[in-house]
């Protein structure tokens, strides 16, 4: 997903909507922003706000507490604004899969984007809820006359991740191997991650995240602010994220608003490029 930022270049309002389209492999974009996306998937700082001593935080993945309360069942659905045009939909979701928990999320075109550049692409994680280590990642993306499927895999006994992508058009197949972290996160379950934390002001995470290739996140959490999308007014807690080692590396950041109750639901993500804004602000959940 991270590979839809490479080579492009600034341009501003006039940005043709085939571009717009191609930003809507949405949540992946998000966390390739954040996790490209991450201080939480662009170059510009947020005002800091938070007056408490931040120490170094360790690089590592937490398991989640003992008996945390995983979101299963439920789905945010959110819209996906660019320029106060909306763009599509995204639509996250986790659930109960065996003695694992699976993640899927959706991206889908809409209005005049959905007529000139249609966009339909499908995201699968699956991870281990006693570590919170991914263990695979399965993408399906159709944008434009682009269609491919790829499949990642995490070897920790290895040390090392495999990625199988094949070109649905033209039957071209790619076989990649990379080095792993011990426990990695991947560019969708990342969020919910997050999600598990204390996200206290002042706190800091780092923390490694992988979609073939393994990113160190920094991911602070720097004030309380109330925000108001269409699913309702929230007290929330802003987070915001930027990669901090490897090719992602000062390439940008991407805010988090997650409200200040147990669920800490992620209600609106920002990030922020050369050629404008993406915001995601949630519709509501379904159960």
């Amino acid at each position: 997903m991270c590979r839809l930022l490479q080579g492009l270049k600034p341009v501003y309002s006039g940005m043709p909507l085939q571009r717009v389209g191609g930003l809507l492999t949405l949540v992946g974009l998000l966390f390739c922003v954040i996790f490209l996306i991450a201080g939480s998937l662009l170059a510009q700082q947020s005002p800091p706000t938070a007056t408490t001593s931040i120490s170094p935080a360790p690089v590592e993945i937490a398991p989640p507490r003992r008996n945390y309360p995983f979101p299963d069942g439920r789905s945010y659905v959110y819209s996906v604004e660019w320029h106060l045009i909306t763009a599509g939909t995204a639509v996250l979701k986790m659930e109960a899969a065996g003695n694992e928990r699976k993640v899927t999320a959706s991206a889908e075109s809409s209005g005049a984007v959905n007529v000139i550049f249609p966009v339909h692409d499908r995201f699968e994680s699956r991870f281990d809820p006693r570590t919170f280590c991914s263990l695979s990642i399965f993408k399906h993306s159709e944008e434009g006359s682009h269609k491919r499927e790829t499949s990642i895999h995490f070897d920790y006994a290895r040390k090392r991740s495999t990625l199988d992508e094949k070109n649905l058009k033209t039957g071209e197949t790619k076989h990649v191997e990379n080095d792993l972290a011990d426990c990695a996160t991947d560019v969708i379950t990342g969020f919910y991650y997050l999600q598990s934390l204390p996200l206290q002001p002042g706190a800091s995470y780092e923390f490694p995240i992988s979609d073939g290739k393994t990113t160190i996140v920094r991911a602070t959490v720097d004030k309380r602010e109330q925000i108001k999308v269409p699913a309702g007014t929230f007290p929330a807690v802003l987070v915001t994220a930027e990669a901090t080692s490897g090719s992602l590396r000062s390439k940008g950041k991407v805010w988090v608003w997650y409200s200040e109750d147990p669920s800490h639901t992620p209600v609106q993500m920002r990030a922020k490029l050369g050629w404008g804004t993406l915001l995601f602000r949630l519709q509501r959940v379904e159960k």
